[in-house]
């Protein structure tokens, strides 16, 4: 408890740095700049402002009170990240929920590590931090990525280094918003998984789509029972017939094994045809132009 006490002082101490316009501290650059960036200090709540750039849009009420009940009685443990925009003014980083609960518990102020960042980069931060987090659902997820994609430029190969995901990971994520708007909610409300979300991809036609949507739902359709579901159809020719699925079950296991690569890769379901010599093609399927450009760009990543 000393150590922490003497930890908080010291914040104190360095706050008042903040406080004196004739050093106020723009930059890394600054005199005294590292005194104060990357370091803990506490700063007043009313000096910071919420991020315009959080994703997370929605927060429960009932554990932000409870949140906050935790925090008048022991404090905030983490300090919550912000960037300085102007002479004490702040704009939060990450931590919104300590944030939040933090004023409803009545506090003053709150311990916050400070950083020098451009919009760019705040975004970034909030996003990265925002999808590391274990509570969120698949689409807030997907719509993350989705961003860092379209407002920082990455490629799905640079997101899946900052995040530390896998990139077919990434791609089974931005392909859920390819889903029915009615769908994406009810994954975001918590009727369907993820699960039942990746075999809907797989019915182009809308209206399908939420029919099979709401059988899931009326029937209580495990993943798997889904699945049987989408199959079925899709075994299905314009003209009603069945297809073989002999072809398909006499690939060769390299072929079969590898054509799942192929369909993890690329978000899509690959087909393979294959002759009796044993040449064949491999068949992308893309729902979209925007779909068309996503494969696109992972074919050229790899030149």
């Amino acid at each position: 408890m000393a150590k922490a006490t003497k930890k908080q002082a010291l914040g104190r101490g360095l706050s008042a740095l903040l406080k004196d316009p004739d050093n106020d501290i723009k930059s890394v650059e600054d005199k005294d700049a590292d005194k104060v960036v990357g370091n803990i200090i506490e700063l007043e709540l009313e000096s910071i402002d919420v991020n315009p750039f959080q994703p997370r849009t929605s927060f429960n009420d009932e554990t932000l009170r409870e949140l906050a009940t935790s925090i008048k009685e022991i404090g905030v443990i983490q300090p919550i990240t912000v960037r300085k925009l102007d002479f004490n003014n702040y704009q939060l980083v990450s931590g919104e929920r300590r944030f939040r609960a933090s004023k409803l518990a009545g506090l003053k102020s709150i311990p916050a590590y400070i950083r020098i960042a451009n919009d760019q980069e705040s975004l970034t931060m909030a996003l990265v931090e925002n999808i590391q987090r274990q509570d969120l659902d698949p689409i807030e997820i997907a719509l993350s990525y989705q961003r860092l994609i379209d407002e920082i430029n990455l490629t799905q190969e640079q997101l899946s280094d900052r995040v530390g995901k896998k990139r077919s990971t990434i791609a089974n994520y931005l392909r859920l918003l390819k889903l029915d708007p009615i769908v994406q909610t009810g994954m975001r409300d918590g009727f369907i998984s993820m699960g039942h979300g990746r075999a809907l991809i797989n019915i182009e036609d809308q209206q399908q789509q939420l029919d099979i949507y709401e059988t899931i739902i009326g029937k209580s359709l495990s993943v798997r029972d889904t699945e049987k579901m989408v199959r079925s159809l899709n075994d299905k020719t314009d003209n009603g017939t069945a297809k073989s699925d002999s072809a398909t079950s006499l690939l060769p296991k390299h072929i079969a094994k590898g054509v799942k690569d192929f369909s993890d890769y690329f978000g899509a379901k690959i087909d393979v045809k294959v002759s009796s010599k044993g040449s064949g093609k491999l068949i992308i399927p893309f729902s979209s132009e925007e779909d068309f450009k996503r494969i696109k760009k992972l074919i050229n990543s790899e030149d």
